[in-house]
Formats: structure tokens, C-alpha cells, sequence
């Protein structure tokens, strides 16, 4: 089961946060780090949460053709 943090980017569809996951990745040839960003899709799983907010999203189970992530909770 994968747990990622994020920050909430959107609520702008019904029981769906837009979550965008920050990393940092080391470039191939000058290993210098980078950052990289990817934003989930999440279900709300009851969770009341705003734009910006941080929040631990967790896999589960394709609720929809998009969404395979819920909301495990909200960091203040």
C-alpha cells in the first residue's frame, strides 16, 4: 500500500480532492536533485479539507477511471 503526502490543489469536483505529491529525484547524469510533482486524484473518505491544506493520501481500490487514492488524514 502506497502513502504519500501532498497538498490539496482542487476540490472543485464532488467527494474528489486533486492532491499534487512533490519528490525529489536525482537527475541521471549530474545527480543534482530535482524536484518533480504528480497530482492524484483522491477520494474524501468523509474528511473535511481546504485548498492548501497537507494531507496523507493512501491506495486503494479504482473508485473511478481516475481515482485510486483516499484521503487517510489531515495534517495541520
Amino acid at each position: 500500500m502506497k502513502v504519500f503526502e501532498g497538498v490539496v490543489k482542487s476540490l472543485k469536483m464532488k467527494d474528489t480532492a486533486v492532491v499534487e505529491v512533490e519528490s525529489k529525484v536525482p537527475h541521471k547524469l549530474y545527480k543534482k536533485l530535482m524536484k518533480r510533482s504528480k497530482r492524484f486524484k483522491a477520494s474524501l473518505g468523509g474528511h473535511e479539507v481546504l485548498l492548501g491544506q497537507k494531507v496523507l493520501i493512501k491506495e486503494i481500490r479504482p473508485v473511478s477511471k481516475d481515482k485510486y487514492f483516499e484521503i487517510m488524514e489531515v495534517k495541520k
